[in-house]
């Protein structure tokens, strides 16, 4: 089976603020505006470099996404950064009419996503964006699972065309990615081969689903795994290529089971190949305040969970 080795622990955050500041020096029509965060979005390098390509909005969001939509007429590729409960919900209206129905080229960062906000608790911890932003016609929605792989969303979305949502979180997790990989949206990866479950992962999820997939390697069984980083547009050959090969799919996400990725791999599979399922995902709830890992753990967000889910699935067959 193959292993992917953790290269040190980073915030996936950190990865969006090194592919920002290299887009500064690559990239004279990005500009970078921040609804007052701009340390927690590490921001902080583009802003000293490019001071005149900067935009300090404030705690004034929406006005953020109007700005935005506004430089993109000027052939201006804006980077907004805020938490993702920001981001999207407080904001959802200007991003419905003056982006998505616009078809605007601005590029939503967010930052803070999921329970492993910890600490800041159910307020702050947004657990239904991918849904709300999935949604919007037109609207790129992207899910990176470490520093490297967030680095690498951040440079290939400056080169798209449209608007794009990109999601990452506040903490420390395993990096195991490519340095300096190629970034294809739409374009799923596979980690392992397997022939008895897909494991079908986004975001923190995938490093949990590479762990899962060690430990049931270890019981005889093979798990084929996924990172699904770009839910939107989804890479439906990926998956029912897959689970032809293994008859049946956990999906694994940071994100209330409804509207998110586990709703998006259904519909492939009902269209295509009605197969098992089973969804590690929140379950219709809000979240609560702690340490990411005891969150992780309580809402079943973690290695365990998908060996779990996994046996179930394979059960189901």
């Amino acid at each position: 089976m193959k292993t992917y080795e953790n290269t040190g622990n980073k915030d996936t955050r950190s990865g969006f603020g090194a592919g920002l500041t290299e887009l500064g020096q690559t990239n004279e029509n990005v500009v970078a505006l921040c609804a007052d965060l701009i340390g927690s979005l590490k921001m902080d390098a583009f802003k000293a470099n490019h001071p005149e390509r900067f935009y300090q909005v404030g705690i004034a969001e929406a006005n953020m996404i109007g700005i935005a939509a506004g430089l993109t007429i000027g052939g201006k590729i804006p980077f907004t950064g805020t938490f993702a409960n920001f981001s999207t919900g407080r904001v959802y209206d200007q991003i419905r009419q003056s982006v998505a129905y616009s078809g605007k080229n601005v590029k939503i960062c967010a930052s803070h996503a999921g329970i492993t906000l910890g600490e800041d608790g159910a307020t702050h911890q947004i657990l239904e964006d991918i849904g709300l932003m999935k949604m919007l016609p037109g609207m790129t929605v992207i899910n990176t699972c470490d520093f490297n792989q967030t680095k690498a969303a951040t440079l290939a979305i400056a080169e798209h065309k449209g608007p794009v949502y990109l999601r990452f979180g506040r903490p420390k997790v395993a990096n195991f990615t490519p340095e300096n990989q190629k970034f294809e949206i739409g374009k799923a990866v596979k980690l392992t081969e397997g022939n008895d479950v897909t494991l079908v992962a986004t975001g923190h999820l995938v490093w949990e689903a590479l762990e899962a997939a060690k430990a049931l390697y270890e019981e005889g069984i093979t798990a084929e795994v996924i990172n699904i980083h770009t839910i939107k547009p989804l890479d439906d050959k990926a998956i029912l290529e897959s689970v032809s090969k293994t008859g049946c799919v956990v999906t694994a996400e940071e994100h209330n089971y409804l509207g998110g990725l586990g709703e998006s791999v259904s519909r492939v599979l009902v269209k295509n190949n009605p197969l098992p399922q089973e969804f590690v995902a929140t379950n219709d709830t809000f979240g609560e305040s702690g340490t990411p890992a005891q969150l992780m753990d309580k809402y079943g967000l973690n290695s365990k969970a998908i060996i779990e889910a996994a046996k179930k699935a394979i059960k189901r067959k």
